[in-house]
């Protein structure tokens, strides 16, 4: 859980209260999910979370295993 709001809020940064509006956000979305993720309202965004919280689950252990270690 901690690996999911740490990545967010670096991610989010500008849009933390309307993370569908960020254009990083869109971007990455749209990579991972293809056209189905473009033009997201609130409602769609937090389905497409939740529908695919399975994947996001892996992409943030993706992530954790390749981040940088801070010594």
């Amino acid at each position: 859980m901690f690996n999911a709001l740490r990545y967010y809020w670096i991610t989010a940064k500008g849009y933390r209260l309307r993370p569908w509006k960020s254009p990083y956000i869109q971007w990455r979305l749209e990579t991972f999910f293809g056209a189905e993720a473009a033009h997201l309202s609130p409602g769609k965004f937090f389905r497409l979370l939740w529908r695919e919280r399975a994947r996001m689950a892996r992409f943030l252990a993706w992530v954790r295993e390749h981040r940088p270690r801070v010594k």
